[in-house]
């Protein structure tokens, strides 16, 4: 049986903390999130093996059930990587990838279905991850980022429940969050984020990695719908 514990205690979580703590750090989700005790870490050897795949698919079950305990607060599950070999955005963004596929597949051979909630055609506009029942915005880290409020020193995934958002928007408060986090974006990093769009446009697939791309970017993940080892 693989155990669980949160890893907000380790040197690179503490870091991340000190990150998201810092006043010109845009998102104030995430600092509502730190406020409250409510991220949550898992750290991993290297975003590029799949060696920790299912003890990171573990955590982020286990994630799912103290969230659900506090479902009108905000929560991060953050998967930070050791390993600090340099990666270029376009490197980055396939690992980045190559761990959501496998982290999905894991998900599917331990017969987790989808949330009913959101597509996982990942063309699709309401297209997210899901994990362990539960649909999930993911947000790439890594210290070669072009968006400064996404250059951690280390790599780093952040899951960021779709449930919160739902609340957010029945709350009234979804909008107001976004204006000011995306006005506070473009104060610390000089730019608009030209990725941002809204959900329910186009598929929020191509935000993850935090890389500009074109039009003609394809996400290389799909859902299987059959488990197949050689692909884990």
């Amino acid at each position: 049986m693989l155990l669980y514990l949160d890893q907000s205690g380790h040197p690179l979580a503490q870091a991340f903390k000190a990150f998201v703590d810092e006043d010109s750090f845009p998102c104030v989700g995430a600092k509502s999130a730190l406020g409250r005790n409510h991220l949550h870490f898992c750290v991993a050897s290297d975003i590029r093996s799949n060696w920790d795949d299912m003890r990171v698919h573990h955590a982020i079950s286990r994630f799912v059930r103290i969230s659900s305990s506090e479902p009108d607060s905000l929560w991060s599950c953050v998967v930070i990587f050791e390993d600090a070999s340099p990666l270029t955005e376009v490197q980055f963004e396939r690992a980045l990838w190559n761990r959501l596929q496998s982290w999905s597949d894991k998900d599917r051979w331990l017969g987790f279905e989808p949330d009913p909630a959101i597509s996982t055609d990942s063309a699709d506009p309401y297209f997210a991850l899901s994990f362990a029942g539960e649909a999930f915005f993911a947000i790439g880290l890594h210290p070669h980022s072009s968006r400064l409020a996404r250059s951690f020193e280390r790599p780093a995934i952040v899951l960021n429940p779709h449930s919160q958002f739902r609340t957010l928007r029945e709350t009234d408060r979804y909008e107001r969050m976004r204006e000011v986090i995306l006005q506070r974006d473009a104060l610390f990093s000089g730019s608009i984020n030209p990725m941002v769009s809204r959900h329910g446009l186009e598929s929020e697939a191509r935000q993850y990695s935090g890389r500009a791309t074109g039009r003609d970017w394809q996400c290389p993940f799909s859902r299987r719908t059959r488990w197949n080892a050689d692909a884990a």
